[in-house]
């Protein structure tokens, strides 16, 4: 039988005991008091994930991906950061990948067992065909999980970076991989419910793992994004406000150079800050490796 009491996770937390006697503002309020300690546990793991962002930049600078894989909770935040890259960073849907136990379906319904298989992970990252270039990102909460354990062993035999992220020290899933995110974010409100403070933790690191990646590949110029697709009339909008933003130029402006460049935010900025034609926008930027503040030097 498998022995959870050695897991902080699935430790009672003292502070809740009465949960089932509290006052709805009393529960927002502890809740709102151990999520705190969610904050504070990620802050202690910052070097870390500061390897992972870099790890996670060569990888896409070499061509290769970011591959999320997990089961559960941690499953679910691997696709939910994956699927916001797109219309963020203005990426293929190919270039951050977030594997689930059970595939797509069990995203918003959970299929029995997939998370102890020994098999179907390996299985997973073979349909998406994982080269030593990509680097894969195994998310457990409590460390743990199978799914991600047998995930790890196989992405390590291709010879890519690996990374664990679990809510225990010393985790299982930890010691498969080639390097360890753990941040102890301690006994839940809801003893064992880990989709409270540990996965608030995780999402916090995935935050960091994409935004930080995306930004070393040159999807940033200051702290403006500007690959992001207009994809609906908000992000038109965003657009226009961000070439604004970056240049001083007016709306009118910033449509009409839009325009010009395709609707390509970061091409229209190159092409106001230099005071050139979208083809000369494009060369200089190709050149500067898609990153507008190289190419203005």
């Amino acid at each position: 039988m498998i022995d959870l009491s050695v897991l902080t996770t699935e430790s009672r937390n003292p502070d809740t005991i009465n949960l089932d006697e509290m006052t709805p503002l009393q529960i927002a309020a502890i809740m709102n008091q151990e999520d705190a300690k969610a904050v504070k546990a990620v802050e202690e793991v910052i070097s870390e994930i500061a390897t992972a962002i870099e790890w996670a930049t060569d990888s896409l600078n070499a061509g290769g991906r970011i591959i999320y894989i997990g089961a559960g909770t941690s499953g679910r935040l691997g696709v939910l950061d994956a699927v916001e890259c797109p219309p963020t960073f203005g990426v293929s849907r190919e270039m951050v990948v977030g594997l689930i136990a059970g595939g797509d379906k069990a995203f918003v319904a959970a299929v029995e067992g997939a998370e102890d298989s020994e098999t179907l992970c390996e299985a997973d990252l073979k349909e998406i065909g994982l080269t030593s270039k990509d680097i894969v990102i195994g998310l457990a909460a409590s460390g743990r999980t199978p799914y991600v354990i047998y995930g790890l062993d196989y992405a390590n035999k291709t010879g890519c970076h690996t990374v664990a992220i679990a809510c225990n020290k010393g985790s299982d899933v930890g010691k498969k991989a080639n390097l360890a995110i753990e941040p102890v974010t301690g006994p839940e409100v809801l003893t064992g419910s880990t989709r409270l403070k540990a996965g608030t933790a995780q999402k916090m690191i995935l935050n960091m793992i994409s935004t930080g990646s995306m930004v070393g590949i040159g999807k940033a110029y200051e702290n403006l994004m500007v690959d992001v697709k207009q994809s609906n009339e908000k992000l038109v909008v965003r657009s226009q406000n961000i070439v604004m933003t970056a240049t001083g130029c007016t709306r009118e402006e910033a449509e009409k150079v839009l325009k010009l460049a395709e609707g390509h935010v970061k091409t229209a900025i190159t092409m106001i800050l230099l005071d050139c034609d979208p083809e000369d926008a494009r060369q200089k930027l190709s050149q500067a490796g898609g990153k507008i503040r190289k190419a203005l030097k």
